[in-house]
Protein backbone atom coordinates (compact mmCIF):
# COMPACT_ATOMS: atom_id res chain seq x y z
CA UNK A 1 0.00 0.00 0.00
CA UNK A 2 1.31 3.94 -0.63
CA UNK A 3 2.18 6.05 2.26
CA UNK A 4 0.28 8.79 3.28
CA UNK A 5 2.08 11.68 3.13
CA UNK A 6 1.62 14.59 5.67
CA UNK A 7 2.81 18.18 5.65
CA UNK A 8 3.07 18.97 9.42
CA UNK A 9 2.32 22.51 10.10
CA UNK A 10 4.30 24.14 13.20
CA UNK A 11 4.58 27.88 14.82
CA UNK A 12 6.78 26.56 17.15
CA UNK A 13 8.91 23.89 19.80
CA UNK A 14 7.42 21.09 17.78
CA UNK A 15 6.60 18.84 20.99
CA UNK A 16 3.55 17.62 18.65
CA UNK A 17 5.64 17.55 15.83
CA UNK A 18 8.45 14.71 17.74
CA UNK A 19 5.17 13.09 19.02
CA UNK A 20 4.11 12.35 14.88
CA UNK A 21 7.96 11.75 14.28
CA UNK A 22 8.59 9.12 17.46
CA UNK A 23 4.99 7.44 16.27
CA UNK A 24 6.04 6.75 12.38
CA UNK A 25 9.26 5.92 13.74
CA UNK A 26 7.61 3.13 15.83
CA UNK A 27 6.00 1.46 12.47
CA UNK A 28 3.07 0.58 14.52
CA UNK A 29 1.28 2.99 16.13
CA UNK A 30 0.25 5.23 12.09
CA UNK A 31 1.46 2.23 9.49
CA UNK A 32 1.40 3.52 6.37
CA UNK A 33 1.81 7.38 6.91
CA UNK A 34 4.77 9.21 6.43
CA UNK A 35 5.89 13.01 7.36
CA UNK A 36 6.92 13.93 3.76
CA UNK A 37 7.39 17.75 5.03
CA UNK A 38 7.16 20.51 7.71
CA UNK A 39 6.19 23.75 7.00
CA UNK A 40 6.77 26.67 9.87
CA UNK A 41 5.38 30.38 9.52
CA UNK A 42 8.44 31.53 11.55
CA UNK A 43 11.91 31.25 11.32
CA UNK A 44 14.50 30.03 13.93
CA UNK A 45 11.71 27.75 16.08
CA UNK A 46 12.21 24.52 17.42
CA UNK A 47 10.08 22.69 15.31
CA UNK A 48 12.39 22.86 12.16
CA UNK A 49 15.62 21.63 14.46
CA UNK A 50 12.98 18.67 15.40
CA UNK A 51 12.28 17.84 11.07
CA UNK A 52 16.00 18.20 10.15
CA UNK A 53 17.56 16.16 12.94
CA UNK A 54 15.11 13.40 11.44
CA UNK A 55 15.56 14.03 7.83
CA UNK A 56 12.30 15.79 7.17
CA UNK A 57 12.31 18.46 4.49
CA UNK A 58 11.21 21.51 6.31
CA UNK A 59 10.17 24.85 4.92
CA UNK A 60 9.45 28.30 6.07
CA UNK A 61 6.86 30.23 4.65
CA UNK A 62 6.26 32.89 6.61
CA UNK A 63 3.68 35.66 5.99
CA UNK A 64 3.62 38.88 4.29
CA UNK A 65 3.07 41.15 6.43
CA UNK A 66 2.87 44.04 3.79
CA UNK A 67 -0.48 42.67 2.67
CA UNK A 68 -3.86 43.27 4.32
CA UNK A 69 -4.93 40.13 6.39
CA UNK A 70 -7.38 38.74 3.83
CA UNK A 71 -4.73 39.11 1.13
CA UNK A 72 -1.93 37.53 3.22
CA UNK A 73 -3.94 34.99 4.40
CA UNK A 74 -4.51 33.69 0.83
CA UNK A 75 -1.44 33.99 -0.03
CA UNK A 76 0.30 32.36 2.47
CA UNK A 77 -2.47 29.37 1.57
CA UNK A 78 -1.72 29.15 -2.06
CA UNK A 79 1.91 28.83 -0.75
CA UNK A 80 1.29 26.28 1.15
CA UNK A 81 -1.18 24.41 -1.26
CA UNK A 82 1.71 24.91 -4.27
CA UNK A 83 3.66 22.75 -1.97
CA UNK A 84 0.98 20.38 -0.67
CA UNK A 85 0.56 19.50 -4.47
CA UNK A 86 4.53 19.31 -5.58
CA UNK A 87 4.72 16.80 -2.81
CA UNK A 88 1.62 15.09 -3.28
CA UNK A 89 0.51 15.24 0.34
CA UNK A 90 -2.46 13.63 1.32
CA UNK A 91 -2.99 14.79 4.82
CA UNK A 92 -2.21 18.28 6.16
CA UNK A 93 -1.76 18.51 10.78
CA UNK A 94 -1.64 21.45 12.14
CA UNK A 95 0.50 20.91 15.42
CA UNK A 96 0.50 24.38 16.92
CA UNK A 97 0.41 26.18 13.93
CA UNK A 98 -1.01 30.23 14.28
CA UNK A 99 -1.60 31.27 10.79
CA UNK A 100 -4.68 30.41 9.63
CA UNK A 101 -5.52 29.18 5.84
CA UNK A 102 -8.42 29.74 3.62
CA UNK A 103 -9.59 29.60 0.11
CA UNK A 104 -8.99 26.86 -2.23
CA UNK A 105 -6.47 24.83 0.17
CA UNK A 106 -9.31 24.09 2.41
CA UNK A 107 -11.44 23.41 -0.64
CA UNK A 108 -9.39 21.02 -1.95
CA UNK A 109 -8.13 19.09 1.67
CA UNK A 110 -11.67 19.18 2.83
CA UNK A 111 -11.47 16.33 5.15
CA UNK A 112 -8.25 16.20 5.08
CA UNK A 113 -6.43 18.47 7.17
CA UNK A 114 -6.90 18.30 10.94
CA UNK A 115 -6.24 20.85 14.11
CA UNK A 116 -5.47 20.27 17.69
CA UNK A 117 -6.81 22.49 19.86
CA UNK A 118 -5.83 22.62 23.22
CA UNK A 119 -9.14 22.75 24.87
CA UNK A 120 -12.71 20.94 24.68
CA UNK A 121 -13.99 22.34 21.73
CA UNK A 122 -16.67 24.01 21.04
CA UNK A 123 -15.78 26.10 24.33
CA UNK A 124 -12.54 28.35 24.43
CA UNK A 125 -12.31 28.33 20.61
CA UNK A 126 -12.38 30.39 17.84
CA UNK A 127 -10.36 34.05 17.70
CA UNK A 128 -7.66 34.84 20.24
CA UNK A 129 -8.17 31.00 21.80
CA UNK A 130 -4.57 30.01 21.43
CA UNK A 131 -1.76 28.81 23.74
CA UNK A 132 -1.61 30.46 27.27
CA UNK A 133 -4.96 32.19 26.13
CA UNK A 134 -6.65 29.12 26.39
CA UNK A 135 -5.56 27.51 29.65
CA UNK A 136 -6.49 31.75 31.12
CA UNK A 137 -10.01 31.42 30.11
CA UNK A 138 -10.52 28.03 31.05
CA UNK A 139 -8.82 29.14 35.07
CA UNK A 140 -11.37 32.36 34.64
CA UNK A 141 -14.86 30.15 34.34
CA UNK A 142 -13.87 28.27 36.58
CA UNK A 143 -13.65 24.64 35.04
CA UNK A 144 -13.42 21.45 36.49
CA UNK A 145 -11.74 20.08 33.14
CA UNK A 146 -10.50 20.50 30.55
CA UNK A 147 -8.28 18.63 27.78
CA UNK A 148 -7.79 18.91 24.17
CA UNK A 149 -9.73 18.43 20.66
CA UNK A 150 -8.36 17.03 17.61
CA UNK A 151 -10.69 18.17 14.83
CA UNK A 152 -11.24 18.69 10.50
CA UNK A 153 -10.37 22.18 9.77
CA UNK A 154 -13.37 23.78 7.81
CA UNK A 155 -13.64 27.72 6.69
CA UNK A 156 -14.80 28.71 10.40
CA UNK A 157 -11.78 28.73 13.52
CA UNK A 158 -11.74 25.96 15.57
CA UNK A 159 -15.69 24.79 14.43
CA UNK A 160 -14.75 22.01 11.96
CA UNK A 161 -16.55 18.04 13.36
CA UNK A 162 -14.96 17.02 16.01
CA UNK A 163 -12.09 13.35 15.84
CA UNK A 164 -11.34 12.60 19.21
CA UNK A 165 -10.81 14.38 22.58
CA UNK A 166 -8.38 13.82 25.71
CA UNK A 167 -9.33 15.29 28.60
CA UNK A 168 -7.14 16.17 31.89
CA UNK A 169 -8.67 17.47 35.42
CA UNK A 170 -8.57 21.59 36.45
CA UNK A 171 -6.66 20.97 40.13
CA UNK A 172 -7.26 23.82 42.92
CA UNK A 173 -3.82 24.81 42.12
CA UNK A 174 -3.67 25.14 38.86
CA UNK A 175 -2.38 28.31 37.17
CA UNK A 176 -2.26 28.89 33.08
CA UNK A 177 1.26 27.01 32.93
CA UNK A 178 0.32 24.03 35.56
CA UNK A 179 -2.71 23.03 33.13
CA UNK A 180 -1.00 23.88 29.63
CA UNK A 181 1.49 21.37 30.39
CA UNK A 182 -1.31 18.78 31.57
CA UNK A 183 -3.00 19.23 28.51
CA UNK A 184 0.00 19.15 26.02
CA UNK A 185 0.87 15.22 27.46
CA UNK A 186 -2.53 14.52 25.72
CA UNK A 187 -1.90 16.20 23.21
CA UNK A 188 0.92 14.06 21.80
CA UNK A 189 -1.43 10.88 22.04
CA UNK A 190 -4.25 12.91 20.42
CA UNK A 191 -2.89 14.15 17.70
CA UNK A 192 -1.22 10.44 16.55
CA UNK A 193 -4.78 9.53 16.72
CA UNK A 194 -6.04 11.73 14.75
CA UNK A 195 -3.82 10.82 12.16
CA UNK A 196 -4.84 7.36 12.68
CA UNK A 197 -8.22 8.19 12.27
CA UNK A 198 -7.94 10.21 8.95
CA UNK A 199 -5.34 7.33 7.88
CA UNK A 200 -8.14 4.75 8.25
CA UNK A 201 -10.76 6.82 6.67
CA UNK A 202 -8.71 7.61 3.40
CA UNK A 203 -7.41 3.60 3.12
CA UNK A 204 -10.86 2.28 3.14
Amino acid sequence: MKNLNILVLVSGGGTNLQALIDAEKSGAQIAGVKIAAVVSDRPDVYALERAGAAGIPAFVETPNRSLPKPERRKELSDRILALCRQMQIGLIVYAGFLSILTDEIINEYCGRMINIHPALLPKFGGHGMYGINVHRAVLAAGEKESGCTVHIVDAGTDTGPILLQRKVPVLVADTPELLAGRVLEQEHFAIVEGVKIIAQRLSD
